[in-house]
């Protein structure tokens, strides 16, 4: 099943449940149809309460929305317990409850830390499908292991993969299985990069000080190639990953910003630079879990 994934959506993390009935609104004016959330970000509240009043103020339907949560599964390097094949089921309905709808477009599993219970929690996942709870579902920060371990079960592959995506973290045999086998790539922590990516206080990543630096250098590539095209970095970050054909899912509470990042019809990045992009790679391991990316995890 070919799912009709918005290529440009608005990512909630770190958004807090008060600043998103203002920052809804206006992601909606700006032309987003894709909001993305989870239940571990715990504004999945904030975003159905948004929602149900910016649809009903702007005169749009539940079918013009495009909404992804996910189910964080467990994990027991933080002593958390697996999820189990029931406790996965049910997990869906707090986040029907909190986001006030009667569906989820796409359903992920958030991380593959189950190793031995990942399969079992998959069956659960095809049962909400069928169910149609879930019109989607799918699975962030996998590998080709787990979607093998997926396909050796003789159950339907993910309809979606999240994983974070960049030029600093490329991803490229991830990307390449990813593709032959049609999955949808949704990229997330596309501004990574940047100097003011998770640059507030108790905002945490595995970020290096020298990444920092590096994003603050004014001859950065990204700095030149935003000042060839006339527009931001973000913008231009955003954009290599719409050429990689990535869905996007970047966020913001600024409201400047929200509409900047979905405006990327403007210009075209040439295949010379669109290389010189491609050439900043530095590890598959990505900087949004300070504990290290899952998707480098057997």
């Amino acid at each position: 099943m070919t799912i009709k994934l918005p290529s440009i959506g608005f990512g909630t993390y770190l958004i807090a449940n008060n600043q998103l009935e203002h920052c809804i609104p206006v992601v909606l004016k700006a032309g987003y149809r894709h909001i993305d959330t989870a239940q571990v970000y715990q504004n999945e509240e904030g975003v159905g309460k948004a929602l149900y009043k910016a649809l009903r103020d702007q005169g749009l339907t539940r079918e013009e929305i495009f909404i992804t949560t996910k189910v964080y599964t467990g994990n027991q390097n933080r002593g958390q317990s697996p999820m189990t094949y029931l406790e996965t089921l049910s997990s869906i309905e707090s986040s029907l409850e909190k986001l006030h709808l009667d569906y989820i477009d796409l359903y992920l599993i958030h991380a593959p830390f189950c190793k031995n219970e990942r399969v079992d929690q998959w069956r659960a996942m095809i049962e909400l499908k069928n169910l149609g709870k879930a019109k989607s579902v799918g699975v962030s920060n996998y590998n080709q292991i787990h979607i093998e371990e997926i396909k050796q079960a003789g159950l339907p592959i993910p309809d979606a993969n999240q994983i974070e995506l960049h030029p600093w973290s490329q991803k490229t045999d991830l990307v390449s299985y990813l593709q032959r086998n049609t999955i949808p790539i949704i990229a997330f922590s596309s501004l990574a990069p940047l100097s003011n990516w998770r640059s507030q206080k108790g905002e945490k990543s595995s970020k290096s000080k020298q990444m920092k630096i590096d994003g603050e250098d004014p001859n950065s590539p990204f700095k030149l190639i935003a000042k060839k095209y006339g527009v931001s970095e973000a913008q231009v970050l955003l954009k290599w990953a719409l050429q990689h054909k990535y869905a996007i899912i970047p966020k913001s509470s600024k409201h400047h910003r929200i509409k900047q990042n979905i405006n990327l019809d403007s210009f075209v990045i040439n295949s010379k630079d669109m290389e010189t992009l491609s050439s900043l790679h530095r590890s598959d391991g990505g900087l949004a879990w300070p504990e290290g990316d899952p998707t480098l995890l057997d």
